[in-house]
């Protein structure tokens, strides 16, 4: 059975506009890339209770979760707390972290930066081997910053244990619309019944009127389909294929 994944966006400024979230976009598109099915992105403010009892009911749900944000010195990052009492864990020091922040702020540590170096009681530290500052993991729930940047290279120290059976795509592009569209795609769904099949109306693209995806598990399967829908669409609607 394909592992599937639940992804929480914490914090005020992504919920106010002040901050467009692009780890979302970037970690559906790498799951899916390894074969992991995303099921729910939920975006919620700096609350410890909300994030606990989001972090509880996505752990229960899903086979791993990740969260973004809230885990830095100040005062509106408490991922770490809201994670521990999710979990029912006390928040610790770990004396890794510890030891990376003392070797990074040297006489500079202050109780701010020390901040960095909790987790929840129970709790593991993955990634550690290409990374500076490792990741937490607490059960199936991984703990990544919102800092887009140092989130993509955590989550790439990591990203290897998520592989499962791979999702094939194949993208269609046609010149003619949704409604003349939807015929020749309810026939293949009936003819494919297994196939994942979208449809995306594009307005501004003077090339194609609608871009189809067709994925599945299964190469040869996708790869009869494509086949199939290729057969049924008129010659003159086809743009390309990728």
């Amino acid at each position: 059975m394909p592992k599937t994944a639940g992804i929480i966006l914490i914090g005020n400024e992504i919920l106010s506009g002040k901050i467009t979230d692009a780890n979302a976009a970037y970690l559906c598109r790498e799951l899916r890339a390894l074969g992991v099915d995303v099921r729910r992105i939920s975006v919620i403010p700096d609350e410890i209770d909300l994030i606990a009892r989001e972090v509880a009911t996505f752990s229960r749900d899903h086979d791993v979760v990740f969260t973004s944000g809230g885990v830095g010195p100040t005062h509106d990052d408490v991922t770490i707390e809201g994670v521990a009492r999710a979990m029912d864990a006390k928040v610790v020091r770990h004396p890794l972290l510890v030891g990376i922040l003392e070797r990074h702020f040297g006489a500079q540590l202050n109780d701010a930066h020390l901040k960095m170096a909790e987790m929840p009681e129970g709790g593991q530290l993955v990634g550690h081997e290409s990374v500076r500052f490792p990741t937490i993991l607490m059960r199936n729930v991984y703990i990544l910053p919102g800092v887009p940047e140092i989130f993509r290279r955590k989550f790439e120290s990591i990203r290897e244990q998520f592989r499962d059976q791979p999702i094939h795509l194949r993208n269609v592009f046609v010149a003619i619309g949704e409604g003349t569209l939807a015929e020749h795609l309810n026939g293949l769904l009936l003819a494919f019944p297994a196939l994942l099949l979208g449809s995306y109306p594009e307005f501004s693209n003077p090339e194609y009127k609608v871009k189809v995806t067709l994925e599945s598990r299964d190469q040869s399967y996708l790869e009869g389909a494509l086949a199939e829908f290729l057969r049924r669409l008129p010659a003159e609607a086809l743009v390309k294929v990728t």
